[in-house]
């Protein structure tokens, strides 16, 4: 049976990768790796391109609009994924790349999907990568949660009443991707019993070197501490 191996690349760092995951990159035939729009260098292939090996494997970017309309994204994923498995029924090895670990805020979970429901036939193997937050957390020596502390990650801060809602009931709030609203939820968390004293921290493009990383209480924070990146993580825990 023909196998399709996806692979977590980790935070950003090569070092990072897994023993696994370095394994599978080198006996690669062809690799796949998601980008945002036609001509962008992908994230992930940029993460693995130091271990590949000198066979040069066919390299192949895979087009993944950041769109919310759903007819798109659909088409998208069928399209990508047929892509995929051609590969692979040609009999050739193919991994496919994502950043962080393929099960958390992952294009690789909607190919997966499809894989299931359409190509049943094709044998998935998925190697997990570590994730930004963990990356996060040992760069700035808070821990996640301890104890019988609660977790809340959210990847987006576009519903802010819900945002509000979930800081009510967790003990630390972890910020992922879209740090152009991180600004927005502050007072929120305050309002949602966060004292002045809880800890934050805040990073930006981790394991490059623009990474940016900061660590204050909540009452320290101003205008100067947010960053506008995309990708970038934010960490609260309440005191």
């Amino acid at each position: 049976m023909n196998e399709l191996i996806c692979v977590g690349c980790g935070p950003g760092d090569p070092d990072l990768l897994t023993v696994k995951a370095v394994k599978a990159i080198k006996n690669a035939d062809v690799i796949m790796c998601p980008t945002s729009k036609e001509g962008k260098t992908s994230i992930a292939y940029s993460i693995v391109s130091s271990v590949i090996n000198d066979s040069k494997p066919e390299v192949v970017n895979l087009v993944f609009p950041m769109v919310k309309e759903k007819s798109i994204l659909e088409e998208t994923w069928k399209k990508n994924t047929k892509i995929i498995v051609d590969a692979v029924n040609s009999g050739k090895r193919v991994v496919y790349l994502t950043v962080g670990d393929p099960y958390l805020y992952s294009t690789w979970i909607y190919l997966h999907r499809e894989l299931q429901t359409k190509y049943p036939g094709i044998k998935i193997k998925v190697i997990p990568g570590i994730v930004s937050l963990f990356t996060f957390a040992s760069k700035v020596g808070i821990s996640i949660a301890e104890g019988s502390e609660t977790v809340a990650v959210i990847p987006s801060c576009y519903d802010l009443s819900r945002v509000k809602d979930t800081a009510k009931n967790c003990d630390t709030m972890i910020f992922l991707k879209d740090g152009r609203y991180f600004d927005k939820v502050v007072q929120l968390l305050k309002e949602a019993g966060f004292q002045d004293n809880s800890i934050f921290a805040i990073g930006q493009d981790l394991d490059t070197e623009d990474e940016v990383v900061r660590k204050l209480t909540l009452g320290e924070v101003t205008k100067e501490t947010f960053t506008n990146k995309y990708f970038s993580i934010m960490v609260v825990k309440r005191a």
